[in-house]
């Protein structure tokens, strides 16, 4: 089963170099997250073969345009096409009045229904459990209520070591409960333990997307050992003094926030347009955790599946 995530905007407050404004897409199997939709988002995914009409859920990290001005321009094309399926949006409070005032302004409606969670931007919480995924939100450091948003995979079903069921004659009913986990009861009375039918099992996997944020430190527990780490860069070192005063975060923390919670790989984005080589972002941060991945535009990010060790 895919778990991947595609950057479809890597620019900070305005376009720039070519760069678009915020947006990402995250495939779990057949299911898709929409993270934040700034302006553009909808050319983004024309270019890029997005399927929008593959999106359930929707995650504004926060109210700053950049973030989510293209919503509007989506949930009118969703609607000009006639989608039927519900669509939720996940939000700080605020954005389902913002939308509303858009739609009755307009005098225009959506053929399907959409739904609202505001979101608290102060707790840690789970907010969505679907078949593959469990999603939490949690608190950033911005200017405005932010938050971030951590997902896992859950626990994928056990593969049976293939030779298994012809040498134990298994029914269907019996193949389902080794795939959960039982051991195997034999009609002649015998236990066979569930390990010596099944492959070791894949390991649960995760991501998770840290918006805009000065350095938080006490993220690390929660992002502790994730997969995937998506972590805003807006500055250099150089500019750290402008990362504080406007609570963004530079190339090297985020860095440091990765080897701090020993993460898989850390993925950049978020550039300022004061700097025109997104190169320049991967230098500094690179000495300090080497696993490092600048966000490029349409270029998918792949989390393979692995099993655990032996049992």
């Amino acid at each position: 089963m895919e778990f991947t995530f595609t950057p479809l905007g890597v620019s900070a407050a305005q376009p720039a170099y070519g760069r678009h404004l915020a947006a990402h897409i995250l495939s779990v199997g057949p299911e898709s997250f929409l993270l934040d939709c700034g302006e553009g988002t909808q050319f983004q995914f024309n270019t890029h073969g997005i399927k929008r009409n593959r999106i359930g859920h929707v995650f504004i990290s926060h109210l700053h345009g950049d973030h989510f001005f293209g919503l509007i321009g989506l949930l009118n094309s969703l609607g000009m096409n006639d989608r039927k399926e519900p669509l939720r949006v996940y939000a700080p409070p605020g954005l389902e009045e913002i939308i509303e005032v858009q739609f009755r302004i307009t005098q225009s409606g959506l053929p399907f229904s959409l739904h609202f969670q505001a979101l608290d931007p102060l707790l840690v919480e789970k907010i969505l459990e679907t078949e593959h995924v469990e999603v939490h939100s949690f608190p950033l450091a911005h200017r405005a209520p932010t938050l971030g948003f951590l997902f896992r995979e859950k626990q994928i079903p056990l593969n049976i070591i293939p030779d298994a069921i012809d040498r134990y004659g298994l029914t269907f009913e019996q193949i389902r409960a080794v795939k959960a986990g039982e051991e195997l009861r034999l009609a002649d009375g015998r236990l066979i333990p569930n390990t010596e039918l099944t492959l070791p099992p894949y390991r649960p996997r995760s991501f998770a997307y840290c918006s805009d944020t000065a350095y938080k430190e006490d993220l690390v527990p929660l992002l502790k050992g994730v997969d995937l780490l998506y972590h805003e860069s807006t500055f250099l070192e150089k500019d750290a003094e402008m990362a504080a005063i406007t609570l963004h975060s530079t190339a090297a923390q985020a860095a440091r926030i990765a080897k701090l919670a020993g993460a898989g790989t850390l993925l950049l984005g978020h550039y300022s347009a004061r700097y025109p080589d997104a190169g320049v972002f991967l230098e500094e941060a690179k000495p300090i955790f080497p696993n490092t991945l600048l966000s490029e535009e349409g270029k998918v990010v792949e989390i393979p599946l692995t099993r655990s060790g032996s049992r």
